[in-house]
């Protein structure tokens, strides 16, 4: 049988976003290897989804020559030997590190461009470099897939793109059966969550500043944080800061989770205070359960929200700016906040279902391989 590889950076990736993808590849006749990291995800690819998982020895937060060498090497050896007839990549190092090693083999590929993450965010020689290779290698791909179009203004404006094909896709789309409709909590409290992974860039520490300025205050609220510990990246939010948060009684850390809608569930408001974002996915979770979000003007977040119907804006990197927004949001009225959340569910049926997701991927692989 034929075999599609996903690569990621992260199991937990493939597996929570991209699971309907794999479904739909292997409705499509053939056999799904993803290409990833081990983690507590891994052997949940091979036994709920039914694909061979290959453990990538990478470090996500590693800049050194050798060990980034290693990795290279090992994604060529194995896409060497198992020559398969696609290759869709997510993230931007396996963006890079895929692509190179499928143009080394003359392997069709495609790149997922997810956000602009690290690279784009910070600036310095290393970070310019790897935006230069980033270009030669996404002139070689058969296809790119952007999530807002503000990412694909940037790669446009810097020469990165050339003259592949390109399809602007909603993020990751979201099963709205899956994520029905919940009422709003019961109370007085106002209940704020955040749900990402634990990184400097994804706002978790203006996050917990503005959870504190409204502990002080003596405001009714909760504030829950949900997400990975230990995430190799170049902003990792430390497990000592999490332990000092809580233990100060202005945060609950919740832990990780492969379900996220019993959290929000309970839940009013979903806070994303993120630097910059392709399109967030757990924003799109929330809206399809009728949960408005807080999330910073920054490309990606702006697409996810529409400021005063669906959701609300903060100034990114701005503890302050996000106190006073959430200050607001436990101003209003819960029929104020039902009515934003029906809002932002409606907008998801209307322009977010991963239906429209999906189907590009799988236009673009029988494209490739003369099943249109």
């Amino acid at each position: 049988m034929q075999s599609v590889f996903l690569t990621s950076n992260t199991s937990w990736y493939l597996y929570n976003f991209r699971k309907s993808t794999i479904r739909a590849i292997q409705a499509q006749g053939y056999s799904v290897v993803c290409l990833s990291p081990l983690d507590d995800f891994s052997l949940r690819l091979e036994t709920e989804l039914g694909v061979k998982h290959i453990a990538l020895p990478m470090v996500g937060k590693s800049t050194g020559v050798v060990q980034e060498l290693k990795s290279l090497l090992f994604i060529w050896r194995t896409f060497r030997r198992y020559r398969p007839v696609f290759v869709f990549n997510f993230t931007i190092k396996l963006n890079l590190y895929g692509g190179l090693a499928c143009i080394l083999l003359r392997l069709p590929f495609a790149n997922n461009i997810s956000g602009l993450g690290t690279a784009f965010i910070h600036d310095s020689w290393l970070f310019r470099r790897v935006r230069q290779v980033y270009s030669w290698v996404n002139r070689h791909a058969r296809h790119l897939f952007f999530q807002n179009e503000e990412d694909l203004a940037v790669f446009r404006d810097t020469g990165l793109l050339g003259a592949t094909p390109l399809t602007l896709l909603p993020g990751s789309g979201v099963d709205l059966e899956h994520f029905g409709v919940q009422p709003l909590p019961e109370g007085d409290q106002v209940t704020f969550v955040m749900i990402a992974r634990l990184l400097g860039d994804k706002g978790v520490r203006e996050y917990a500043g503005a959870c504190r300025l409204l502990k002080a205050q003596g405001l009714p609220v909760r504030c829950l944080l949900v997400g990975p510990l230990g995430v190799s990246n170049h902003s990792a939010i430390t497990e000592e800061e999490v332990v000092a948060w809580q233990g100060a009684g202005f945060l609950e850390y919740r832990g990780a989770t492969d379900d996220v809608r019993p959290v929000l569930s309970e839940s009013h408001v979903l806070v994303l205070p993120s630097y910059r974002e392709g399109m967030p996915r757990t924003v799109l979770e929330a809206a399809a359960m009728g949960r408005p979000a807080i999330v910073t003007d920054v490309p990606g977040c702006r697409q996810a929200v529409v400021a005063g119907e669906t959701g609300w804006f903060c100034q990114v990197r701005d503890e302050q700016s996000l106190a006073e927004q959430m200050i607001a949001v436990i101003g209003m009225g819960a029929g104020q906040l039902q009515a934003v959340g029906e809002a932002a569910r409606k907008r998801m049926e209307c322009t977010f279902s991963e239906k429209v997701v999906v189907g590009a991927y799988i236009s673009c692989l029988n494209g490739i391989n003369g099943k249109d």
